[in-house]
């Protein structure tokens, strides 16, 4: 990672920790467990909070091709960043629980969404309209992938079982710092949709 992120990344966490969720980017050893299960050949990729685009990077060694990758960041100045790093890459500086209300995607075209989100620290109603708006684009099959510093997944049990959809851990990234946890959501069914 440049010193340039890093510097972006710190004066970014120091202006509004609770948006940047994170108190370092992300490590390599966490960058290659939330892309571990990309398979490029499924579709394009939808990243959520991408920062300083450290997973993006790990997307791309995976094979996915920039022109497939969305990404979605809410900070002005990483947005800013990622489209003079990722020139091909579709950049949208947007809140990424406004998903659901633009058609972003045709329906069913994702492969796969990469969340660094700081879901902890959002309310229940912003992580609903997160996950509707990115299962609604998902094709079946797809993952919504999210890693977290808890010691849980961040998405509460109620609020899966009222989505229709389901958390299995896909890991833990013991060298990062902090150590990190990686949860694969996918659907149990059809997805439900819930007023927010």
């Amino acid at each position: 990672m440049s010193s340039r992120s890093v510097l972006l990344f710190a004066r970014s966490w120091a202006a509004n920790p609770f948006m940047v969720g994170a108190i370092a980017p992300s490590g390599p050893a966490l960058a290659d467990l939330i892309t571990s299960e990309i398979d490029p050949s499924r579709g394009p990729v939808l990243e959520l909070g991408p920062g300083t685009g450290v997973f993006t990077e790990a997307l791309l060694e995976k094979g996915v091709r920039q022109q497939d990758l969305t990404l979605v960041e809410y900070g002005s100045d990483f947005a800013r960043m990622l489209e003079l790093r990722f020139p091909e890459a579709r950049v949208l500086w947007m809140d990424a629980a406004r998903l659901g209300s633009y058609n972003l995607f045709d329906p069913g075209l994702l492969g796969s969404v990469i969340s660094g989100l700081p879901l902890l620290s959002m309310s229940p109603r912003k992580v609903a309209a997160i996950l509707m708006g990115a299962f609604a684009n998902l094709r079946p099959g797809g993952a919504f992938y999210q890693f977290t510093y808890g010691v849980r997944c961040p998405i509460p049990r109620p609020l899966l079982d009222r989505l229709g959809l389901k958390s299995a851990l896909l890991g833990r990234a013991l060298l990062n710092v902090p150590p990190a946890s990686v949860y694969r959501i996918t659907r149990r069914g059809p997805l439900r949709l819930m007023a927010i």
